[in-house]
């Protein structure tokens, strides 16, 4: 019968080591980073060395893992089971990644993807795409990409942008003709030593704090014809071009579904063996139905979530299209998922779980992102009609 749900060895293998990785690496220095707000590098370097970080997930013909869709997703929701914002850091350079591999020219993908794929030399990449003054309208854009002789100048600015004014690698969108509406709309890789590109203000947030969240701005940034995605040497298309690839990067979409999964298996694990030791009225707590039935309710929505996920990733992986916004689908019902489950966590922990002493005040925090980036929830509704 064609429809299984087992686990091949190799799924169960990676499973099991990152697992151990995200309880060793990241689980004992999670308040820390979250406190100071600090870009976890060192955890991040163990990550790349032992091959679990977004490189794992990259073609092998580029020097990736290789890995199939639904191994991803069990390693995303690993390391966001250990810390969501230490699996934001070590993770977040996939996002770009996807973006040349959608777009880019085989040359570029050897260029860019392999620089990514070195285990002996991290480097880290960034996506930007939203602006000071567009969000979920995406394709709003007003960063400019003005054709000059060799390449192209650009003027701008990017907001929220993970890894932003940190990575090796900026893949960033801009309008090269604002009169022909979002056909006009490029992607260009812009390394970073570049002198027209800079850092803006590094942002301070609720949740996800180990990963570094910031402002990218271009003035007079020169960026060399061979940098444009989708187009060779002799300024010809080769790709789908900037939307085509926006809207492959439907695929991408599971990989955000799954962190929010991370997150609340986390909270539910947590809140599950507290109610089971904490004792009031003669027993414990999860013997009463109110907690009870909370907990069947957490565990039960986490199962669902990581469904629509898996099968949004097996869709991704055997090449069938994404047409009714299966992806949007996961990751609108895992964010707002997430959400119930932490506040559910902290609720069954009382007066526990509301003070630092305790990961299901941080597990809250940093569910609430999932309900934002990557296109909101609400956009993810409109994306997700059939």
């Amino acid at each position: 019968m064609p429809l299984d749900f087992s686990l091949t060895t190799e799924q169960e293998e990676i499973r099991a080591l990152v697992h151990e990785f995200a309880e060793k690496e990241m689980r004992p220095h999670a308040d820390y980073f979250d406190e100071h707000e600090e870009t976890p590098w060192e955890v991040m370097r163990k990550a790349h060395e032992i091959g679990i970080g977004p490189a794992a997930m990259f073609p092998t013909e580029y020097g990736g893992g290789g890995l199939d869709r639904i191994a991803e997703l069990i390693l995303a929701e690993e390391l966001t089971w250990g810390d969501a914002g230490m699996a934001i850091s070590i993770l977040a350079s996939g996002l770009a990644g996807a973006g040349i591999i959608a777009m880019g020219t085989e040359d570029q993908k050897q260029r860019y993807i392999s620089q990514l794929c070195d285990p002996k030399n991290l480097k880290i990449a960034a996506m930007g795409l939203t602006e000071p003054d567009s969000g979920s309208d995406s394709l709003a854009l007003r960063t400019t990409a003005n054709r000059v002789d060799g390449g192209y100048v650009l003027n701008g600015t990017k907001q929220f942008c993970t890894n932003g004014g940190i990575a090796d690698l900026q893949v960033a969108f801009a309008t090269t003709d604002r009169s022909a509406g979002p056909a006009g709309i490029a992607g260009f890789v812009i390394e970073k030593d570049n002198p027209g590109m800079r850092q803006g203000r590094k942002e301070r947030k609720l949740g996800v704090r180990a990963s570094h969240t910031a402002q990218v701005i271009f003035e007079d940034c020169f960026v060399a014809d061979d940098a444009r995605l989708g187009f060779d040497k002799d300024g010809n298309a080769t790709g789908p071009g900037a939307i085509g690839a926006m809207l492959m990067l439907e695929a991408t979409r599971p990989a955000v579904a799954i962190g929010a999964i991370g997150i609340a298996r986390a909270a539910f694990e947590f809140a599950r063996d507290y109610s089971l030791e904490r004792e009031q009225f003669g027993k414990p707590i999860a013997k009463h139905e109110a907690i009870a039935f909370k907990l069947a309710d957490m565990a039960t929505e986490i199962d669902a979530a990581r469904l629509l996920a898996w099968r949004a990733g097996w869709m991704a992986e055997n090449g069938v299209p994404l047409s009714r916004g299966e992806g949007s689908m996961a990751k609108l019902f895992a964010g707002d998922m997430a959400m119930r489950v932490t506040v559910d966590a902290v609720q069954i922990l009382g007066g526990y779980g509301y003070i630092k002493e305790y990961p299901v005040e941080r597990f809250m925090r940093d569910a609430k992102i999932y309900q934002i980036w990557e296109g909101t929830a609400e956009i993810r509704l409109d994306r997700s009609r059939s």
